[in-house]
Order: C-alpha cells, then structure tokens, then sequence
C-alpha cells in the first residue's frame, strides 16, 4: 500500500468537498490518519495468508462426528465497499471436526482476515466457511454476522438500531438433524437453545 498517495487523495478529497486541510485545524493531518487507519487497521485483512494462518494452529483430533466447536461473539468491524462506512457487531463460527481441530484464537483471526477488507456482509460468511471446509475437512461449518451498518443507520434510510444477519453453512446437503444441530450452534440460542430466527 502506498500510504503517501492516499493520504494525498484523502486531502484532494476533503478540498474537492470545499474543506481545506491547509486552512483548517481540525484538518490538519487527517489524510496521514486516515491512510494509516485503511492500511494497518481497516484493510490489513488482504495481507493475511487465511491458508497458512490455519494449517499453522491445526492439530489432529479423535473428535467425533456429534461433537461441535463454536466460538461466539467475536467482535468485528468491516468497511462497506459501497460507501466507506463502518459496519460493527458479532460473529459466531462453528464447525463439526472431523480428525482436524485449530486454535480458538485462530477461528477469531480467520474472521478478522475477511472483515478487515472492502467487503459485503454477505461474502464474510462464505469466505470463512470456505476456509475451513477447505483447510480442515469438517463435518459442516457455518458462520453468523450480525452487523449494525453506519450506511444505513447514518445516513440514506437511517434506520437506527437496525441490523443485518447473515448465515453461512456448508455442505448445503446436510441432513435434517445435522443441519438443525447447525442451526442450533450458530443461532443466539446456542446448542441447547431455540435458535430464534435462524432457518426459519
């Protein structure tokens, strides 16, 4: 990343807006502040190889096929590619091992290296999932975001208080109890919950 050239675009943008870092204060390094945020905080998801961070913390497992691991309330923020805005909220992931297990904290970096990007809400989910089918051959994975948007709570419709879910699950041809299992784990209910509002 070149941090000098977006934090000169960043200036050219606040001037194009009728501001002028030069002549106003409380401007005043604001393109170098924003530059830094989008490289090492906000975008430092690209530099993440998901691949390696995985196959690093995976260890072999006896586990069987009804046992569940979930990691709830992750807490996240990604950036909307239509507007720049923050989303924040909470991840849930959770997967049947099938003679692979990894690191809780490294299910946590697994979702921070795909919500540390431009990215839509509804491509986290599938990212994460597709990781860990791929890295770990489970018995199913799945992944729920629920996400208050600034796009959409700031500005446009400003619905505040409003939030976006999304569920992620692989394989798709999970059998009925296997997938209610799913279902149960990721949902607000936990596994020996209702999950309300999941698959209904």
């Amino acid at each position: 990343m070149d941090k000098p050239a977006a934090a000169n675009a960043i200036e050219a943008f606040l001037r194009a807006l009728g501001r002028d870092p030069a002549r106003e204060p409380d401007l005043a390094g604001t393109g170098e502040r924003v530059a830094s945020a989008y490289a090492d905080e906000l975008c430092s998801g690209y530099a993440v190889d998901v691949g390696a961070l995985l196959a690093g913390s995976t260890v072999q497992t006896e586990a069987k096929a009804t046992e569940v691991v979930v990691l709830r309330d992750v807490a996240v923020t990604t950036m909307c590619p239509h507007h720049l805005m923050p989303a924040s909220g909470l991840a849930t992931v959770a997967f049947a091992p099938r003679g692979k297990l990894v690191g809780l904290g490294t299910l946590a970096a697994v979702v921070d290296a795909y919500t540390r990007r431009l990215t839509l809400q509804e491509t986290i989910g599938e990212r994460v999932v597709a990781a860990l089918v791929e890295h770990l051959s489970p018995h199913w994975a799945g992944c729920r975001l629920v996400l208050s948007h600034s796009c959409l709570t700031a500005r446009g419709e400003r619905k505040h208080g409003a939030r976006a879910e999304t569920l992620a699950l692989a394989p798709h041809e999970l059998d009925a109890d296997t997938r209610a299992l799913a279902l149960r784990a990721l949902g607000p209910g936990g596994i020996g919950g209702v999950p309300q509002g999941v698959g209904e």
